[in-house]
């Protein structure tokens, strides 16, 4: 039964949104324009907030269900973590795409939602302060996820927690690896723009 839910978990995570809902928009695939991503960024930046929102909902929501699910058929803190995590690794590398997807912030989202809904408004905060002040999407979210698992030790949350937190702040720096190069060469692309 574990096997199943972390299976359906990181099904649930590969659906690709952004890829479905910018072939409505703009009947292409999103992954031949702007950073080339599936994720509501860059849906934002070529498409605008119309399409980027429902991605964004959506990618989130993929995180939210997969916990949710495990909570409800299993309970145990160690099944619906790591389920939270397979879904933020189908969303980085959905099997629907060739293991070729967005970069399990907005998925992450979800995941933390259902996890503590107290370090998601802290962090949300965080990471409006972050983009308010440098318009870098990308280092707010990368900043944020880094954050995780301090939040979850200083909390008090269980050991399990704070692995999660660990492992999935690297999996969102390993898959935001090339805007940590372009934010230290300044090359990087801020919100509202383009380029």
């Amino acid at each position: 039964m574990t096997f199943l839910i972390w299976l359906a978990a990181y099904l649930i995570g590969s659906l690709p949104f952004g890829f479905i809902i910018s072939r409505f928009f703009i009947r292409t695939d999103i992954r031949a324009h702007g950073s080339g991503n599936i994720g509501a960024t860059n849906v934002l930046r070529v498409i605008g907030w119309k399409a980027a929102l429902p991605v964004f909902i959506l990618d989130l929501s993929k995180g939210l269900a997969s916990v949710y699910l495990a909570k409800l058929i299993s309970g145990q803190p160690e099944v619906y973590l790591i389920a939270g995590f397979l879904s933020m690794i189908g969303h980085s590398y959905p099997v629907f795409l060739k293991f070729k997807g967005g970069k399990a912030a907005a998925t992450g989202i979800g995941v933390l939602i259902a996890l503590s809904w107290q370090i998601t408004l802290i962090l949300t905060v965080f990471a409006a302060l972050i983009i308010g002040a440098t318009r870098y999407v990308s280092l707010a979210s990368i900043s944020a996820a880094c954050m995780v698992p301090l939040l979850f030790w200083l909390l008090g949350f269980d050991f399990p927690y704070i692995v999660f937190g660990l492992v999935t702040a690297v999996l969102v720096c390993i898959r935001h690896l090339e805007n940590i190069k372009r934010l230290l060469n300044g090359t990087e692309s801020k919100l509202g723009k383009n380029t």
